[in-house]
């Protein structure tokens, strides 16, 4: 920055040093850094709009007697809208109720069950206690992926399953006579009978027909994992969902999501700061790493996606009223506007010095919360 207090300006460039340029012209410049944040964010949601983000269909269940089973989830229903938004992935859906976990206030949520008919839900997230972290929450409301059904999508030659007779696509009904939900319940089920006796009686249902089959489990230790009882089968993969847009309808939905986040953000900090949020949400350069590299595990797409929101991040950071941020200079002009001539160097000075406190604060804050996660995990 050419500016005067920072070393001697030329006298052929006097008329560019910063601090002689009207409020408004410092304003724009002030502003430049946090806008080009939000240009890079919508940049590389486009981006990630077209390329497609790889996600599941927002086909979910509950836990027993968790706070989303209480409000009437059942198993196999699909989300269609929270709060009046509509959803098509699991992840906008964990995000929109995770942001709705923040202030802790009733959520209404749509869903269809397989049959087809809709219903109106309310999950009573102001029943919630408060001071927790968002994942402390996840738990209590219980809200989770479905498990895929209880269908051989693969079976693997040579295994107890294709020596008994199944087959790939065999639907299993039931084990030792107990009825299968779904492929999560039929593992416990093989693990919970085979530790009886190896041998299973199995009811599968073939072509419309029901077909009892005699399968001996084994024991067996996949990649240095404690040993287990199995079969040999396949679960089928969940139901896809990706999100991927043509250039124009992938700049709209940028466009949207930048704004909803940026909202969100702000709002969230409003809830930190009145109280109604845990400043345990928060996290530092430690989270940010690990989030880093689950993104890039995922795809392309995805860590596109992490780069847009560190982006946005950064451009709200920066936007906060606090000194030594271009927020806190924003400040400093605006008070500059409305009393018509810049503030005293000695209160610059002082705002520096309360601003350095604050930001050290917030970053011994989320270096606690990052390292206490990291202790307990």
């Amino acid at each position: 920055m050419l500016d005067a207090r920072e070393g001697v300006v030329p006298p052929q460039l006097q008329s560019q040093e910063f601090t002689v340029q009207p409020v408004w012209k410092r304003i724009l410049i002030v502003l430049a850094g946090p806008g080009f944040n939000l240009i890079f964010t919508v940049a590389a949601l486009w981006l990630m709009f077209m390329l497609g983000r790889p996600d599941a269909a927002p086909i979910v269940t509950a836990k027993p007697q968790s706070m989303a089973a209480v409000a009437g989830i059942r198993p196999g229903d699909r989300i269609l809208r929270i709060d009046g938004r509509d959803v098509t992935t699991w992840s906008d859906s964990l995000d929109a109720v995770a942001n709705a976990l923040l202030g802790r206030s009733p959520l209404p949520l749509t869903v269809r069950d397989p049959d087809g008919a809709q219903r109106q839900l309310l999950l009573p997230l102001d029943k919630l206690p408060p001071d927790q972290p968002v994942d402390q929450y996840l738990v209590t409301l219980g809200l989770q992926l479905a498990p895929p059904p209880p269908v051989a999508a693969t079976v693997l030659d040579g295994q107890p399953a294709a020596l008994g007779g199944m087959q790939g696509g065999d639907r299993i009904l039931s084990v030792d006579g107990q009825a299968v939900p779904d492929f999560e319940a039929l593992g416990k089920l093989v693990q919970q009978h085979a530790a009886v006796s190896p041998k299973l009686a199995l009811v599968v249902e073939r072509n419309g027909r029901t077909i009892p089959l005699q399968v001996t489990a084994k024991r067996e230790s996949l990649q240095g994992q404690p040993a287990d009882w199995m079969i040999g089968i396949g679960a089928p993969p969940l139901e896809a969902a990706t999100l991927r847009y043509g250039p124009l309808r992938a700049l709209d939905a940028a466009l949207e999501g930048t704004w909803r986040n940026v909202a969100q953000t702000f709002g969230m900090i409003g809830k930190m700061l009145g109280g109604e949020a845990s400043t345990r949400n928060l996290s530092s350069v430690i989270g940010i790493a690990q989030m880093a590299n689950a993104s890039a595990q995922m795809g392309l797409a995805w860590f596109l996606q992490f780069l847009a929101m560190v982006s946005l991040s950064l451009a709200v950071l920066n936007l906060l009223p606090i000194p030594v941020l271009d927020g806190g200079h924003l400040l400093y002009y605006l008070i500059e506007l409305l009393k018509g001539s810049p503030l005293s160097e000695q209160a610059m000075a002082i705002g520096q010095y309360i601003g350095l406190v604050l930001l050290f604060s917030l970053m011994g804050l989320v270096f606690y919360n990052d390292i206490h996660r990291l202790l307990l995990s």
